[in-house]
């Protein structure tokens, strides 16, 4: 399975939490103002960080242990990404659905992150 996959950009979960973060990126531009060091950095971080600690995971396969620890800290971040676009949502600053569809994409990023963590085996650089 992995010798499909040469860096963490091949990965679809990888694309679809990126992609996800750049539309809550797009989205929270029109969030008041009041919100820019609450809830808007602290949503984009979040988002971001779900990626860059796929990337981190991705370099640390040598480690299973080290690798899954990384696959957690993804899982975690992309979990308080789901709380954050409740507080969005329930704020007014998104709509309800565009809420539920960020939450359901979460949702896949969160069922991609289990599987790996999972079966780390089938990830893991073998010597």
């Amino acid at each position: 399975m992995k010798e499909s996959f040469k860096s963490h950009e091949d990965l679809a979960i990888f694309n679809l939490a990126f992609n996800t973060a750049m539309t809550i990126f797009e989205l929270s531009k029109r969030f008041p103002v009041e919100e820019r060091y609450a809830l808007i950095d602290q949503m984009r971080r979040s988002s971001r960080s779900v990626c860059a600690n796929l990337a981190e995971a991705w370099r640390k396969r040598r480690y299973k242990a080290a690798f899954i620890a990384k696959l957690n800290d993804c899982e975690a971040e992309a979990s308080e990404t789901q709380v954050w676009i409740k507080f969005a949502v329930k704020c007014g600053y998104l709509e309800v659905e565009q809420g539920r569809e960020l939450y359901r994409t979460y949702n896949q990023v969160l069922s991609g992150l289990v599987h790996m963590i999972n079966n780390p085996n089938k990830w893991i650089i073998h010597f």
